[in-house]
């Protein structure tokens, strides 16, 4: 039964529970080797899956994302986000042209600007712009939909068991197990671990936390005893990489470095730093 619960991010709508498995667990363990730490077995570890959600209908055995451009981010939300993407790759990339002050308006020219100026980014190399506009969309149906928050809310009670020890969350995947969390004080859940993890980002994901029984944003997560959070500098998504100004000194930050693929899951997990918390999530140490 499960020990350890994992909860994936965005951008995963054509993967799959088996396939998020053998990246995670075998990641997990790598970080619990680097630690020093006795093993998991791959029964220890459960993989919630929520991205068929976000899977266009009539699409089964397409491998292609919807044929998506600038005029398909069409919410403030959407606009917003993309914004603060740009702004913070620019900070950390000097081959991105950061935004001036008429580009930071909300207009369809603005959207196609940043979507070029991030296509020359290192972060982004490699991801198709269509990619990056359904990742958007995927961000604000979770935090805008009631509907699909529902969904995965309940997909993630579910998963949860007598055993279960430690919630793993990446980039939203982090979203979701801290409401999850706070929802839920009677879980066993004694450990949280969030890598990439965009919850620091004030009015468009922090400010939007739904918190039940009159909580507020930043309230210790339900019964988590520890919680680790870690960030790569580059890590445009994680673009708060502090979080204990929100959510207390009892959150413990580490700064890893996962190269090129600076939001990967798997680089995260395979870090000592995760293997030391997953380790004591899970009373390996």
């Amino acid at each position: 039964m499960t020990r350890v619960l994992c909860v994936h991010g965005i951008g995963q709508q054509f993967s799959g529970e088996h396939d998020q498995h053998l990246r995670w667990s075998a990641a997990l363990r790598d970080g619990l080797l680097r630690a020093g730490a006795s093993p998991l077995v791959p029964e220890d570890i459960h993989c919630l899956f929520y991205g068929d959600l976000f899977r266009p209908p009539g699409r089964v055995l397409a491998a292609q994302d919807p044929p998506l451009d600038a005029s398909d981010v069409d919410t403030p939300y959407e606009a917003e986000l993309l914004l603060a993407l740009w702004e913070e790759a620019a900070r950390t990339d000097p081959a991105v042209v950061p935004p001036r002050a008429d580009t930071l308006a909300r207009t369809p020219r603005s959207v196609q600007t940043a979507l070029d100026a991030l296509s020359r980014s290192r972060f982004f190399a490699g991801v198709a712009m269509r990619s990056l506009i359904a990742d958007l969309k995927q961000v604000r149906a979770y935090l805008c939909d009631q509907d699909t928050y529902a969904r995965v809310q309940r997909r993630t009670a579910d998963a949860v068991t007598e055993r279960t020890r430690l919630v793993v969350g990446h980039s939203l995947g982090s979203v979701v197990a801290y409401e999850a969390l706070s929802a839920h004080p009677e879980w066993p859940v004694r450990s949280l671990l969030t890598v990439g993890s965009p919850l620091g980002i004030r009015n468009l994901v922090f400010d939007r936390l739904r918190l039940p029984h009159g909580g507020t944003p930043g309230d210790w997560p339900g019964s988590v005893e520890r919680w680790t959070n870690l960030a790569d500098s580059g890590d445009v998504v994680a673009l708060v990489k502090d979080l204990r100004p929100l959510f207390g000194e009892r959150v413990r930050g580490h700064l890893v470095h996962n190269g090129a693929r600076a939001h990967d899951a798997a680089r995260y997990l395979s870090t000592a730093e995760a293997g030391r918390a997953v380790a004591h999530g899970c009373g390996l140490l």
